[in-house]
Formats: C-alpha cells, structure tokens, sequence
C-alpha cells in the first residue's frame, strides 16, 4: 500500500513539473535567459542546498534509482554509468564528468548542455543552484 500511495505521489510531482514546463511553451516570446553564473564563484551552503533538493526528488533520490538516476556520489562521477538506470543515448554519449561546475551547467539548462537528455527541469537562481552542488557533493 506505501509503495502504491509513494508511486502515486510521484507521478503526481511528475504530471505536476511536466504542467508547469508546458505551461511555459506558450507562443510569446522568452526572455533571453540569464548566463550562468559559475559555480565557483558563489559558496554554496550544503543545509540549504539538502530543503532545495526536496525539489528534486520527484525524480531522484540519493540512493535509489527513481525517474532519474540515485545522485550519491555524483560529484565527481562519470555520467550515465549507475548501473540499473536507463539513461538517454544522448547523455550516454556525452562523455560528461559531474564537476561542480558541469553540475552548474546543467542545472541552468540541461537540455541545452545534452539535447535530448531525459532532464528538462531546470533551477534559475545560482545561489540555489551552489547550494545544491554543495549538499550533493556532502553525499559520497
């Protein structure tokens, strides 16, 4: 029963970031987004980065494959390697390695980095965006 009510809950979250993304696919104009701030730049802080990463998990988890592939030890790490997780030919053929500051990229805009990768959220702010890095890079 937990296990059907948590995947409900997902697919919830997932129907629920998949809305908002639509959402922003509107025939209006974009405003040219921001250029990345870099990462080394900003000092992140790991206890706001873990309440920012509450964002995250209705895809991923630390330890567990999800939508998204478990995220410890990721800084770091080659990507698409974590056995048992299907990734996308194109992240797949990316030859990526999750420094700190690829982490940074992709978060400001996954599919710009890897078009065609599974990854479509994105977080704005760089301030967030360390914070993050710095709790992931907490998770060895």
């Amino acid at each position: 029963m937990t296990q059907s009510i948590n995947l409900v809950a997902r697919v919830i979250g997932v129907v629920a970031i998949l809305s908002i993304a639509m959402a922003g696919l509107s025939a209006k104009p974009k405003p040219k987004a921001a250029k990345p701030v870099a990462v080394a730049t900003l000092a992140g802080n790991a206890v706001r980065g873990k309440a920012l990463y509450q964002s995250c998990t209705g895809c991923h988890s630390i330890d567990e494959n999800e939508v998204g592939p478990k995220h410890r030890g990721v800084v770091g790490r080659h990507s698409a390697i974590i056995p048992g997780y299907a990734y996308s030919p194109a992240l797949k053929q990316s030859g990526i390695v999750w420094t700190p500051a690829m982490i940074d990229r992709w978060l400001t805009n996954p599919q710009k980095l890897v078009p065609g990768a599974k990854m479509f959220f994105s977080v704005s702010n760089p301030q967030s965006r360390a914070d993050i890095i710095a709790y992931l890079a907490e998770q060895k």
